[in-house]
């Protein structure tokens, strides 16, 4: 054992002993949800050769977890975090180790685990399961100037001084049906709503044209804030596996038809274009069938564009074929422009408007119209669009290096690597791999979070532009390595036992 502790958590420095840091931390984890109820904590020896420990300290770290009501012992079994207390009072008796294997725990690493780790101070290394350009990359002066360009004394007055127009700002929406006419989409600013930022637009259209019980068709893998964020509302997602070119039309059918005929989906919520997370975009023969399947099923389709700043010109758009009957647009600029500028737009059928703007001003009165014009600022001069093509570059610059250092690190894609997001597989299970590398200051974004119903695999999404650290993939073998050795010990010791 090295003389210094490899773990970024424990210091020999410090004043209080290892045993305490150690106590200390495994109680954060408890607390954090990391570590659930009834889950196994590492083997002492693994446990010591993580942190650098020496097997008596960890013995003692994990007699104070007993001592705090927070871990217990279980003869031939190991140590566990204990149930909380309401269950033991329900008629589990601690002196007994559960009987059988241990029942699977909810995923520790969650959708909003990943949504929390957004607000990670700037500075902090990449988080390879965010799904945020690096702010190296960013454009400040352009936001900036904007803001000061709106800013003078008589449009600081109107733009904060008054609530904006309910549809948002008649600038923007002008400037907006520009662009979405150069991706091919023909709408007038009569047909948009503004939004704060694209998942509040989701929030807007699927609060506005569904209630609490109803089914909606998602793709799956997809994006698990989706699912969570559906779920929240009572409605229930129904999966349509993705396939590389677009949904599995033939599953989705058969779904449609299960359904008792009050409760069959009116609603399908897509990304067509740089999927998230396996990066692909539909065919156009795929989207004139699913538009053609749609008219069929009296399907509204829910198109999530928020990566259209990313993705090459001339990939099809299901609002474009279909001029905006059956499709609903919707998108957002914090992809491109930064986290916190909450921009967004609902691009819809002109029988829908009126709807999607009363809900809107149920939930945010009106949108920041200061904000607003900032961007029709940056869309009306040219610099966003410039701004876009210097990202593409660096994105497609960043992938070729993720995919080199993935590949040299014994891990495959699972879909062709395009856009922000890699579909890869690591080959160990990726939510243990999840809550292994967490403990060193790694957020991962695990297979199961992308499946309407998680299950355990060795998939996971990774950021191409936050994995080009060759000491990520480092990282990543040797936690994968030591999680094989922990899986070979407990093998070796059930055989034993």
């Amino acid at each position: 054992m090295s003389s210094a502790t490899s773990s970024p958590w424990l210091s020999r420095t410090a004043n209080a002993a290892l045993s305490d840091q150690l106590a200390a931390r495994l109680a954060l984890q408890i607390d954090q949800g990391l570590l659930a109820p009834g889950s196994r904590l590492p083997s002492i020896r693994a446990c010591a050769q993580h942190h650098g420990v020496s097997p008596s300290t960890v013995v003692t770290a994990y007699d104070k977890l007993q001592a705090q009501g927070l871990a217990q012992a279980f003869p031939q079994r190991g140590f566990f975090v204990r149930e909380s207390a309401g269950h033991l009072a329900a008629g589990s008796r601690p002196e007994q180790a559960p009987a059988g294997p241990l029942p699977r725990r909810p995923l520790p690493i969650s959708a909003t685990t990943l949504m929390r780790g957004m607000f990670q101070a700037p500075g902090q290394q990449p988080m390879p399961g965010l799904g945020t350009l690096p702010i190296e990359w960013l454009d400040l002066p352009m936001l900036s100037q904007a803001l000061k360009k709106v800013c003078n004394a008589t449009g600081l007055a109107e733009l904060t001084l008054q609530y904006g127009e309910p549809a948002g700002d008649l600038r923007l929406r002008r400037a907006l049906a520009l662009l979405l006419g150069e991706r091919g989409v023909t709408t007038v600013p009569e047909q948009l709503v503004t939004t704060v930022g694209a998942t509040h637009a989701l929030d807007v259209v699927t609060r506005s044209l569904l209630r609490a019980g109803d089914t909606v068709l998602v793709d799956e893998p997809g994006w698990s804030v989706e699912f969570a964020r559906l779920r929240a509302l009572g409605m229930r997602p129904l999966a349509v596996p993705r396939l590389d070119d677009g949904p599995d039309l033939e599953v989705m059918g058969q779904l449609i038809e299960a359904q008792p005929a009050e409760h069959r989906p009116r609603l399908y919520v897509t990304v067509s274009v740089l999927h998230n997370p396996t990066g692909g975009s539909i065919s156009l023969q795929k989207a004139h069938r699913l538009l053609q399947f749609a008219q069929q099923h009296s399907l509204f389709i829910l198109e999530d564009d928020s990566y259209a700043h990313l993705a090459p010109p001339h990939l099809p758009r299901l609002a474009a074929l279909d001029a905006l009957e059956r499709t609903i647009l919707v998108g957002g600029f914090s992809k491109i422009l930064a986290p916190s500028f909450r921009v967004g737009f609902i691009a819809a059928p002109k029988s829908l408007v009126d709807r999607f703007v009363d809900t809107k001003l149920l939930s945010t009165l009106s949108s920041p119209a200061l904000t607003e014009q900032a961007l029709a600022s940056c869309l009306e001069s040219g610099r966003l669009r410039r701004h876009a093509e210097r990202i593409r570059q660096k994105l497609d610059a960043a992938r070729a290096r993720s995919v080199q250092l993935a590949e040299a690190h014994n891990c495959r894609f699972a879909a062709p690597p395009r856009g922000l997001f890699g579909w890869l597989d690591v080959g160990c299970d990726t939510e243990r791999l999840a809550l292994r590398m967490h403990d060193d200051g790694w957020l991962l974004a695990p297979g199961s979070l992308f499946f309407a119903t998680p299950r355990p695999g060795s998939l996971m999404r990774i950021n191409f532009a936050t994995t080009q650290q060759q000491r990520f993939w480092q990282a990543l073998v040797a936690a994968r390595r030591e999680l094989a050795g922990q899986t070979a010990s407990n093998v070796g010791g059930s055989a034993r036992t």
